[in-house]
């Protein structure tokens, strides 16, 4: 104590009083910097979106529009459009410069939004041009019938099955000189996409009704998509030869179902026609002339094209095929083009009859040849400067599709809720889908994806043009899956055993019909079913007996039941069920079934038993016990008459 310090003497005397004394602060001498600070680059800060990324979103765009305009259609700022601008190649000086509309589509991509190009022809010189027919109706109408007819061909007999399965354009010369482009579409309940593009980019609808058939699902369906593009109906009866013919019963049905035809005085001419006997056809020509000289057809000849595909396949020797009409402009041979999400150089137009045509004029269905990739079905044709600007708005088109395709993948696992104990199981079915062309294959998708069910879950890994090749068996291999392919070549032997060999089922067929009644029927094989309790059988209680006084070893005393099959039959494994007046009693399970005193496992109608109920001893004469066992109920396949189709649990 006497030689401790007065630092150590403070610390003892903190500790005794509970006190603390301030610590002292290092003192750090300031340095004195004499070389100036070295430059660093500057590093902008990342601009943020002020638009959230929207799949619904869709922004009207044209040629000329300013970025000011823009921003306030997308919602994003001024200045990160203007960045995007500069990162796309253009020079802009201010928000108030026009920019094009490739540029302006490009811009609202990045930010995330859905795009719609606003074409406008004024200023521009409009010429007449062909009407646009597109022939609609119920399946076995006589809507191919009749186009042969004017036509003077026979490709309805060329048709799988009889039936239209494609959307066929060819450019008709009628009688009077003039010159119809007309559009084929199926009558099949699967094809309803296929209607719908044919009434998207159509003048005039032809609507084909049978007269002794009368108004059918597919009929209101075809009036449904033409009330929806806002085009005029030309109702052409069809058939009016044979003898079950009632025209009038046509004329009854439609006007019941709100079209107003002259006959009842409204707008919506009718002819009665025969397609075989050829019988009424200059009278449809009149009326679609008529019709078509009332609308004053007339578009734009000089400057690029716009045009809009039909249909979409690929050739083994020409590679990419894309069917197109022409809306406006003129396409030349030598465009670059982006068909969707695909671009390509022009390198050869041909016509329907697959002559090489250097241009397309507006009204004219046409093929075009020299795309890198296969459009799809209802895209429309965009004619570009350089091979540049196309390179660059199909990348941009192809990163906004992948985007919504993740969106929606993310969305479809939110939706889908955590599986409970009750939630019935669910099995996953995965196809690949091959077809002949773009616009069968994606309705061949749509029709199985309608045979989704609660038990089934049809999975599209993967869909193509083209027949049925090796890597598109390894591919079902390697994620289990069958491989559906319509309209095209059977297999080779070699991909057929290699199929085989690796399990994988191949089903081919070249009616649409015959395809969704197999597939329908082995997505039900494939369905797990759901467990349901029946009645096996019923026995009526006619005495009962009671055994008293057995040993400890032989378990307690128990009543048995002596019975009367009066219906089915019992099992030992079942469940039993005791019923007094109608209500339940109990249930439980079979603990011993005997007759004439033999342990048995099954005992049929009309015989008498003796049975135990587990933990059971309350029976009374009368009573009637039900024998009650598990089955499993498969799904059902149900095809209509129109050929929709449907799983039914």
């Amino acid at each position: 104590m006497f030689h401790a310090s007065s630092s150590v003497l403070a610390q003892r005397r903190e500790a005794v009083l509970g006190l603390k004394t301030p610590k002292k602060e290092r003192r750090i001498k300031k340095e004195t910097r004499t070389q100036p600070p070295v430059d660093a680059p500057y590093v902008p800060p990342k601009q943020k979106l002020t638009v959230k990324s929207s799949r619904d979103k869709i922004v009207e765009i044209f040629e000329g529009m300013t970025l000011s305009e823009l921003a306030k259609r997308t919602g994003a700022g001024t200045d990160v459009l203007q960045d995007i601008v500069i990162n796309v190649g253009e020079k802009v000086d201010s928000e108030f410069d026009p920019i094009s509309i490739d540029v302006a589509e490009l811009v609202a991509m990045e930010v995330g939004v859905n795009v719609r190009r606003r074409l406008s022809d004024e200023g521009a010189v409009l010429q007449p041009r062909p009407a646009v027919v597109t022939v609609m109706g119920h399946v076995d109408h006589g809507k191919t019938s009749l186009l042969d007819a004017l036509r003077q061909t026979s490709v309805a007999a060329k048709e799988a099955g009889g039936i239209t399965q494609h959307l066929g354009a060819f450019i008709v010369s009628m009688p009077s000189g003039a010159s119809i482009t007309f559009l084929d579409t199926p009558g099949h309940a699967a094809f309803s996409a296929m209607r719908a593009r044919g009434a998207a980019i159509t003048d005039i609808v032809v609507l084909v009704v049978a007269a002794d058939d009368g108004v059918m699902p597919q009929t209101l369906e075809a009036v449904a998509h033409a009330k929806a593009a806002n085009v005029p109906i030309v109702v052409a009866i069809n058939k009016c030869d044979k003898p079950a013919a009632n025209p009038e019963r046509v004329r009854i049905q439609l006007g019941s179902e709100g079209l107003m035809l002259e006959d009842l005085g409204g707008d919506v001419q009718v002819v009665e026609v025969s397609a075989l006997s050829k019988f009424g056809l200059d009278k449809l020509e009149e009326a679609l002339l008529l019709q078509a000289e009332l609308m004053d057809l007339k578009a734009r000849t000089e400057g690029p094209a716009q045009a809009y595909v039909v249909e979409a396949r690929v050739d083994r020797g020409r590679g990419p095929l894309a069917t197109a009409i022409v809306k406006s402009g003129t396409l030349v041979s030598g465009n670059y083009v982006v068909v969707g999400a695909e671009w390509g150089k022009i390198r050869a137009l041909r016509d329907m009859g697959g002559k090489v045509a250097e241009s397309a004029m507006p009204s004219m269905p046409v093929e075009i040849e020299g795309l890198k990739g296969l459009p799809m079905a209802g895209d429309d044709v965009v004619v570009v400067d350089s091979e540049e600007r196309a390179k660059m708005l199909s990348s941009g088109r192809k990163k906004k599709q992948m985007e919504d395709r993740r969106g929606k993948v993310i969305e479809e696992r939110i939706e889908i809720e955590d599986p409970s104990e009750d939630a019935p199981v669910r099995v996953e079915l995965p196809i690949m889908v091959k077809a002949d062309v773009q616009g069968t294959v994606q309705a061949v998708t749509d029709a199985l994806r309608s045979l989704n069910s609660p038990q089934v879950f049809v999975n599209i890994v993967h869909v193509g043009v083209g027949p049925i090749s090796q890597s598109d068996v390894d591919l079902a291999t390697a994620c289990d899956a069958c491989i559906v392919g319509f309209n095209i070549r059977s297999p080779s032997s070699a991909i057929t055993q290699a199929a085989t060999h690796a399990n994988i089922k191949i089903c081919t067929h070249r009616v649409i019909y015959h395809l969704l009644e197999e597939m329908g029927n082995f997505i039900v094989e494939k369905a797990p079913g759901t467990l349901e309790t029946h009645v096996a059988g019923e026995a009526e209680v006619l005495n009962i007996f009671e055994l008293k006084g057995r040993s400890k070893s032989k378990g307690p005393d128990i009543k048995i039941a002596g019975c009367r099959i009066i219906d089915g039959r019992f099992t030992k494994s079942a469940t039993l069920r005791l019923l007094r007046s109608g209500e339940v009693v109990f249930e439980g399970l079979c603990a011993s079934l005997k007759r004439e005193k033999q342990d048995v496992d099954a005992v049929g109608k009309g015989n008498d038993c003796g049975l135990v109920i587990q933990d059971c001893e309350d029976f009374q004469i009368g009573d009637v016990i039900q024998c009650l066992e598990q089955v499993t109920r498969k799904p059902k396949f149900v095809s209509s008459e129109s050929g929709a189709v449907r799983i039914v649990c």
